[in-house]
């Protein structure tokens, strides 16, 4: 099960969230406390992040070795200032393989999209359905095999027909996921996060099972005028857990909003 972490705030470096912490990202690869169906996140790693001062597309680095093994990103994370990244490491779900094309996160234009959960037996179940679902332009830009890859194309099929609102667009995407499983009767899990840079909107939701964890941490002591979403606590303090089938919304003002999913 992977792992992933969420930052809106003032700029920070990002290694003071991926590796610095007593119970950092980079320790929750070989030691997370909140996984279920496995016991190592070894491959991959990526990290997508927002210029602090220019109007750009975000930028992202991304590994296929473990973060553990990986020599640059320490250099990179320290190098780094921003105001809004994404990262993740991959435990990679069965038939789904390492490689640059399925590590996340996924882009497109300005948004950053990051998923930790899975699509049971996704290529015997949901696999053609999802992409019976999109339109031809959304279907192209698919480059690798993960469900979670065609859940973010599913879901820009969506802000298209809510014409931009992508609150609205990840709930009608969830909804359409769920909908598409239930003749299968598979699981599915989906705990999603996306930004545009300005704001972060995250899912803690599945069916047939019970979601992955996710919390949220608002102004702590060492990240004033911040918001922090990650799959587990990465040092003590005052973590929210994310309620099940619900929706955490963190405005640029960050103002939160949390409001359940009917599924």
């Amino acid at each position: 099960m992977c792992r992933l972490l969420a930052y809106l705030g003032s700029p920070i470096q990002p290694d003071k969230l991926i590796y610095e912490p007593e119970h950092s990202l980079c320790i929750q690869s070989y030691r997370p406390r909140e996984t279920v169906t496995t016991s190592v996140n070894a491959d991959g790693v990526g990290i997508g992040w927002y210029h602090s001062q220019k109007q750009t597309e975000p930028f992202i680095y991304k590994n296929i070795l473990p973060i553990w093994s990986d020599i640059n990103l320490p250099h990179l994370s320290r190098y780094i200032e921003s105001e809004c990244f994404l990262a993740y490491i991959r435990s990679a779900t069965p038939g789904q393989g390492a490689s640059w094309s399925n590590c996340q996160p996924f882009s497109d234009r300005h948004f950053l999209f990051t998923h930790n959960g899975f699509i049971d037996n996704f290529r015997a179940t949901l696999y053609q359905p999802i992409r019976s679902h999109i339109k031809d332009t959304v279907y192209q830009k698919i480059e690798g095999t993960t469900d979670s890859e065609h859940i973010f194309a599913l879901f820009l099929n969506e802000l298209a027909a809510v014409d931009g609102n992508w609150e609205q667009a990840l709930e009608a995407t969830l909804k359409t996921v769920f909908k598409l499983a239930k003749p299968y009767g598979v699981k599915v899990l989906a705990n999603i996060v996306i930004s545009d840079g300005n704001q972060l909107i995250a899912s803690r939701c599945a069916i047939g099972s019970t979601p992955p964890s996710l919390y949220w941490l608002q102004n702590a002591p060492l990240f004033p005028n911040s918001v922090i979403i990650a799959s587990e606590p990465l040092f003590p303090g005052n973590w929210n857990p994310c309620p099940e089938s619900s929706m955490i919304c963190v405005g640029k003002d960050l103002k939160i909003n949390i409001h359940p999913i009917d599924l």
